[in-house]
């Protein structure tokens, strides 16, 4: 089993920054694409980046592109979403998620484990 516990969401103000970190235990998650995904109240879960397990290979939403960067650090089991240029829409839970698949997946229901989330309120 893997547990994933996220942590660094906060209430900032338009174009401010926040990083998100995604610390895993149970078992290493080095071998584990992850992502991260996000919640907005009324809407359904949406994908926003994914990190293969290496980090050689990500993959962002159109929306996210350009702002948002995510790593990892397999030492550590921990993966990384930082956050710039933020906007009001961003607002959201943002949820980490590992998977065991090869490929970088935008659906969340190909992730195998999730942590609670993280709650990112972004005021304008």
């Amino acid at each position: 089993q893997v547990q994933l516990v996220e942590s660094g969401g906060g209430l900032v103000q338009a174009g401010g920054s926040l990083r998100l970190s995604c610390t895993a235990s149970g078992r290493t998650v080095s071998r584990y694409a992850m992502g991260w995904f996000r919640q907005a109240p009324g809407k359904e879960r949406e994908f926003v980046a994914a990190i293969s397990w290496s980090g050689a290979n990500t993959y962002y939403t159109d929306s996210v592109k350009g702002r948002f960067t995510i790593s990892r650090d397999n030492a550590k089991n921990t993966v990384y979403l930082q956050m710039n240029s933020l906007k009001p829409e961003d607002t959201a839970i943002y949820y980490c998620a590992a998977t065991s698949g090869r490929v970088l997946a935008t659906i969340p229901g190909r992730y195998d484990y999730w942590g609670q989330g993280t709650q990112v309120t972004v005021s304008s």
